[in-house]
């Protein structure tokens, strides 16, 4: 019996007694009877053997058509049983239904590794992936609002103009000519080509090949338009416009007749004209810096051309209606009556009620979908589902409360529980006890992290888990408390008269040498005054939660430069070169370069990784693997957790950037595991771990919670005092009531989201804010404390 049902039996015991042959009796204890009636009726899913990652053979039940929460450490193994195991396989299954033809389109995906899956029903994965760059996705895209919008301006828009195809930006109908659809055009940022302060002859082009005596520079320097010893601030209109944009023109230099084109012009032509990737990475570098994207001037950024904005209903064009804020775009729809459009406007007003509903009023139609948040993301794609008339099916969320205001929580709770009593299941990955709470069944992973998680510490109802002694059950109920006394600033960084986004002429001291909480519920402003008026400065360091630049070649181990000092010592220990232990150069294998894994590239398939047979996926040469530093071979010390392998490296350069990385809670962390596979929460400890060494420093943290299991939080505080008594300032834009109440400043924007918000409602101490605040904020950092 696998260590999961040893975990399984313990807190669901059943005692059903059966005695064999015809006419038997069967028992069965009145604890057990619904499971035992669910599994007899398929109700339930199971879970035989799951060793996906590091779960150790895990086997148990889970109860379809009921909301179960799976909670755990960081790195305890609830993805590898809720996404890669459970809903990786469901996704299988139905792949394997369509003819080959199709799944000929489709990725290809393995069968995760488990010894049996029984029950599944169609999983729909609702994750906090961002929505892509496609800069023609909208939020109105995304959830069909806007298909729905279109329908209602063709059919009682005036003037007429034609079906919902004239007014959409994605077809040649609607889109606006000039930008083609997409609400901007790309312009050059003269400022990256040219320093106006110089003169040619002091280098004034920025411009790769154009420095001075270049060919390209006597060609301009010597054209006779301007004089090259003059500042370019100081050129004549019209010199400015031949310099600039000047198209070929034949002039004569000496002796020769050449051809003159204006800077812009000639920049156009040799690096906006030619493919991005075939240049090398200088020019490369310097074409993203130069091409700016400025607003369409014939739409005014709209994206729709002048017919489409000409139709009106009750004063307003549907770009007017995509620009307004969603709690305002519903309160007009349901202004609207009109019986021919009757049942498309009620569907258009329930989508939008659903979106104001799940805390997204502040949002657009016609914002970016790539410019959305994980979180808001996941929320966008939840509204797809909530009209949805499939039932049965699994919903599985990722952290769906992350970058929610404790307000908005109660909000995202009551649509997963709208979801259940649909007859749907569903599966929640999740860290906060307000959605713990609300579980019909909770699954608990651990006890630890990685290679010490991996087993089913607890499944059972939520008084269970209380009772239980897990971690989850011992911190459910913790709270952090204010402190007794907060640290005096050594100073202030000021920030006058914000406007970025949604802030209203924001001006605010943020304290310097202290722990400050920059809160409030989504889209009140947070992250439009932190990133846009702190971030940039001198000495401000920010980790957040943004992917981190490298192959899949990256790991902790280069990331963090801890690979340096490890291979160091594999070269001292056994008198060879460091560059052996590296799997980017000559020690790699040579078949799989490296990576641990074949690649193959299957043209309409997505190409499909299978482990490199020379090496067994260790990465590097027989050869190499044969150096070992305290019987331990290169490959066996980059599979090391980094809390084994700080027992490894008791000393040196090593074990100080091990022990960085196990103080942001990535102890669990493998020293080779590759970064793409790390989320936004691991990302940004990691991206901290490395700057932890600077003191005097600004660190603005991006809510660091996000990912952390309520015992972890503990350790984050810890990790944040730390910093601060470093001699840090430390800026953290955060929900989370315990970051909150151990802070020494809270700065509180709202009072609401969107043009409702924008505006420094608090700024002062827990304390002050707890006694005498009245925003939403105040009220739940009450409740939390026990003050309420």
């Amino acid at each position: 019996m696998s260590r999961g049902e040893e975990s399984h039996q313990a807190v669901e015991p059943v005692t059903a007694q059966h005695t064999q042959g015809k006419g038997s009796v069967v028992s069965i204890d009145q604890t057990s009877e619904v499971l035992h009636r669910a599994a007899d009726g398929h109700d339930v899913i199971e879970v035989r053997g799951a060793r996906e990652n590091n779960l150790t053979g895990v086997s148990l039940d889970i109860p379809k058509r009921r909301l179960t929460v799976f909670t755990g450490v960081s790195g305890s193994g609830k993805s590898s049983l809720v996404f890669d195991t459970i809903a990786a396989e469901s996704r299988r299954l139905i792949n394997e239904t369509y003819t080959a033809f199709i799944q000929g389109f489709m990725p290809s995906l393995s069968r995760p590794d488990v010894d049996a899956l029984r029950n599944l029903s169609a999983a729909i994965i609702v994750d906090q992936e961002r929505m892509g760059v496609n800069a023609r996705s909208t939020v109105g895209t995304a959830t069909d609002a806007h298909t729905m919008l279109r329908i209602m301006f063709s059919r009682i828009g005036s003037p007429y103009v034609g079906p919902p195809f004239a007014f959409s930006f994605n077809r040649a109908e609607g889109m606006c000519p000039e930008c083609e659809g997409l609400g901007k055009v790309s312009d050059i940022d003269v400022d990256q080509l040219v320093d106006r302060e110089l003169s040619l002859n002091d280098g004034a082009i920025k411009v790769p090949g154009f420095a001075v005596d270049t060919w390209y520079w006597q060609l301009m320097a010597h054209s006779g338009l301007f004089d090259p010893a003059v500042k370019l601030k100081d050129y004549t209109a019209e010199q400015w416009e031949d310099f600039l944009h000047k198209p070929a023109t034949k002039i004569k230099v000496g002796s020769n007749n050449l051809t003159y084109e204006g800077l812009v012009t000639k920049v156009r032509r040799l690096y906006l004209a030619k493919d991005r990737e075939s240049m090398q990475a200088q020019a490369r570098a310097f074409a993203d810096r130069a091409v700016m994207l400025t607003g369409c001037p014939s739409c005014g950024g709209s994206r729709l051309n002048e017919a489409a904005r000409s139709c009106l209903i009750d004063g307003l064009s549907i770009t007017q209606c995509s620009a307004m804020q969603i709690n305002d775009l519903a309160a007009f729809v349901k202004g609207i009556d009109n019986p021919s459009v009757g049942p498309m406007l009620e569907t258009l007003g329930d989508t939008l009620h659903s979106l104001v509903e799940i805390g997204l009023g502040y949002l657009s139609l016609d914002r970016e979908s790539s410019t959305l948040s994980g979180g808001e993301a996941q929320r966008v794609r939840m509204v797809r589902h909530l009209g949805s008339s499939l039932t049965d099916v699994t919903y599985v969320f990722d952290e769906p409360t992350a970058g929610l205001h404790p307000h908005d929580i109660q909000r995202m709770n009551d649509l997963l529980l709208r979801l259940r009593d649909k007859g749907n299941t569903v599966l929640v990955v999740e860290h906060k006890p307000e959605t713990i709470s609300i579980a019909d069944h909770v699954v608990d992973l651990g006890p630890g992290a990685g290679t010490a998680g991996g087993s089913i510490c607890y499944s059972g109802d939520l008084d269970g888990l209380r009772a239980s002694d897990t971690l989850t059950g011992r911190y459910l109920d913790h709270r952090v408390t204010l402190r007794d006394k907060v640290r005096k600033p050594s100073g202030y960084l000021p920030i006058t008269g914000a406007t970025l986004h949604n802030l209203r002429d924001v001006s605010v001291d943020i304290p310097l040498g202290v722990l400050t909480v920059v809160t409030g519920v989504a889209g009140s402003g947070k992250s439009s005054l932190i990133h846009g008026y702190v971030a940039g400065r001198e000495g401000v360091v920010v980790a957040d939660q943004s992917a981190i630049r490298g192959s899949r070649r990256s790991n902790p181990a280069t990331y963090t430069g801890v690979l340096d000092p490890i291979r160091a010592a594999f070269a001292k220990a056994n008198g060879v070169k460091p560059g052996l232990f590296s799997a980017n150069s000559e020690g790699a294998c040579p078949t799989c370069k490296g990576i641990g894994l074949i690649y193959t590239d299957l043209a309409m398939m997505a190409e499909v990784a299978s482990v490199c047979e020379k090496c067994e996926g260790k990465r590097f040469t027989p050869e190499v693997l044969t150096y070992l530093l305290r019987g331990k071979n290169i490959s066996e010390v980059l599979g090391m957790p980094v809390a084994e392998a700080r027992e490894f490296f008791p000393s040196g350069q090593a074990r100080t950037i091990l022990d960085r990385l196990a103080a942001v809670g990535l102890g669990y962390l493998s020293l080779g595991q590759p970064l793409t596979t790390l989320s936004g929460g691991e990302r940004q400890r990691l991206k901290l771990a490395i700057h932890m060494a600077r003191n005097g420093t600004t660190y603005v943290l991006d809510e660091p919670t996000t990912g952390l299991h309520l015992a972890d939080v503990d350790q984050l505080l810890a990790l944040l005092d730390r910093l601060v008594d470093d001699g840090n300032t430390v800026i953290v834009i955060e929900h989370h009531q315990a970051v909150m109440a151990h802070a020494d400043w809270i700065i509180d924007l709202g009072p609401g989201a969107g043009h409702d918000g924008g505006q420094v409602v608090f700024s002062g101490s827990p304390e002050e804010l707890v006694e005498g605040g009245d925003s939403l904020t105040a009220r739940h950092l009450r409740a939390y404390v026990g003050r309420a």
